[in-house]
């Protein structure tokens, strides 16, 4: 066979991920906190790029305010017409105030006067220098001490050694946030080249701090520090402290046994537990926790149907500067310069247009969700129909990891309350009778509803749930309860027996 060159001209197809394209997908996924930091980022890199700050109306809400105060009585006002307040004035105010108040005593304003006037000049002063200065109250609110702090100040006042005092604040260190020692003593010792016992003896003193179970090495040492304090620490209690395992599977039986008790004693024992602190550090958290902030919110039309909407709080401003591009693009002679600025243009208008698509698909991709799931919207969980991406995808016509990303960390408002838009895509189950299937979340709900609602002495076991399901038209497997049960951190029904007779017998 002869070999020759020779053109041959073919035509295909092929989809190329540009660093445009990929930028907004990569936007899709992002949540407000994590979009809010990426447009920070662009608009520090892009000197076209702008944010839209909303205007600010307060000179104008406080001239109206303004306007409409009412004038000052001059028969109540002191010194109308005093543009500064000097001491000569505020004397002779209130002079001939203390001689209207006392005309049968002379010689009161000269005993009082001089004190109220000083007083006055002091409460002004304050009054001038808090104004001036914007001065709020809220700054004046004590700020939330710490857990380091807290023991920290309790080390100063103890009656500790310089070598103690150091020892004292490595095992401050080591605390965590729930107020337990997470440092091994040994280690503590070879890095201060101090001996263990010295450790280990100012550790017992560390832990007759307030509040009682700090500096405790695991649960046992904390619930028994607090019942050392109460004078509660008897030898039936430790082996129960001992023996927490056993009280966490409700083996009372055991526990009695091992204690040495009886029941009534046994549950008096288990009240006291209670009542304990297992994490004593908590309180010295100060952290708040950040409320969710919904990028959708849905509310109930006129009509009936459902209005949704994007919160305008998780929209971000983002605004292109083309005065500023046609001013120094004019002045620009480099080339190089002249296509540095030509793809800031083109990259700053490729993120806006990126922003307004994200919009437009969260608000398809929920109104969609808010379609399929109206009968939850209405009704509550139970409600809630089984629902997948594709589903949506389909609906609306957009590919399902377009939709997957959308849904990923996103969250709705609605009358119910806020959920993460994943929490509407629930697996199916079979219906008894070969109706409409169910969702897995609404099987969820009824089977936490039917063992809030047993009673100690008709536990419902997983079989037993599995036929009263099937008697409502739910086709479930035993195994599939049984996961549901430990996926909602509900014990078996040994346990749950166990542990509702012990509650029905301390309401008694």
């Amino acid at each position: 066979m002869a070999l020759a060159a020779k053109l041959q001209l073919r035509q295909s197809q092929s989809l190329v991920m540009t660093p445009q394209l990929m930028q907004s997908i990569r936007l899709l996924q992002l949540t407000h906190v994590e979009l809010e930091r990426f447009i920070d980022e662009e608009i520090e890199r892009n000197p076209l790029l702008e944010r839209a700050e909303p205007q600010d109306d307060a000179a104008g809400d406080q001239a109206q305010k303004s306007e409409v105060l009412p004038e000052r009585d001059p028969e109540g006002d002191w010194f109308e017409g005093e543009t500064e307040w000097s001491a000569e004035a505020i004397s002779q105010k209130l002079d001939s105030s203390l001689e209207n108040l006392f005309p049968d005593d002379p010689g009161t304003h000269e005993r009082l006067g001089p004190d109220l006037t000083a007083q006055w000049k002091s409460a002004a002063g304050s009054a001038g220098t808090a104004s001036s200065e914007g001065f709020d109250v809220g700054d004046m609110a004590a700020a939330v001490a710490t857990l380091r702090e807290h023991v920290g100040e309790q080390i100063a006042l103890a009656s500790l050694s310089p070598g103690e005092r150091l020892i004292a604040g490595e095992l401050a260190d080591g605390l965590d946030e729930a107020g337990y020692l997470r440092t091994d003593l040994v280690e503590i010792a070879a890095r201060l080249g101090a001996d263990e016992a010295a450790v280990a003896r100012v550790l017992g003193l560390c832990q007759t701090f307030e509040p009682s179970g700090l500096f405790a090495r695991d649960l046992a040492e904390c619930l028994s520090l607090q019942l050392a304090v109460r004078d509660r620490l008897d030898p039936a209690m430790k082996a129960l402290v001992a023996n927490l395992e056993l009280l966490a599977r409700r083996d009372f039986q055991t526990l009695k046994r091992i204690c040495g008790v009886d029941e009534e004693d046994l549950l008096d024992m288990l009240a006291e537990i209670r009542a304990l602190d297992p994490r004593p550090g908590l309180a010295f958290s100060g952290g708040a926790s950040d409320a969710i902030v919904a990028d959708v919110e849905v509310r109930a039309a006129n009509d009936g149907s459902w209005a949704v909407e994007l919160n305008a709080d998780t929209l971000p401003r983002v605004l292109v500067d083309n005065v500023y591009f046609a001013r120094v693009s004019s002045h620009t002679r480099d080339q190089a310069e002249k296509d540095f600025l030509a793809e800031c243009l083109q990259n700053a208008n490729w993120l806006t247009r990126s922003l307004d698509q994200r919009a437009k698909t969260i608000l398809k991709v929920a109104s969609e969700i808010v379609r399929q799931q109206d009968a939850f919207l209405v009704h509550g969980v139970r409600h809630l129909k089984p629902l997948n991406l594709r589903t949506v995808a389909d609906a609306i016509g957009m590919h399902e990891s377009t939709v997957s990303r959308v849904t990923a960390n996103k969250y709705m408002l609605t009358p119910r309350g806020v959920f993460e838009l994943r929490y509407f895509f629930t697996a199916s189950i079979a219906s008894a009778g070969g109706g409409e299937a169910h969702s897995s979340e609404a099987v969820r709900d009824r089977i936490k509803q039917m063992i809030d609602e047993e009673k100690p002495a008709d536990v419902l076991s997983d079989d037993a749930i599995v036929d009263m399901l099937k008697e409502s038209g739910i086709d479930i497997a035993r195994r599939t309860v049984a996961k549901y049960r430990e996926g909602m951190n509900i014990p078996s029904s040994v346990q749950r027996r166990r542990e509702k007779r012990a509650l029905a017998n301390v309401g008694r």
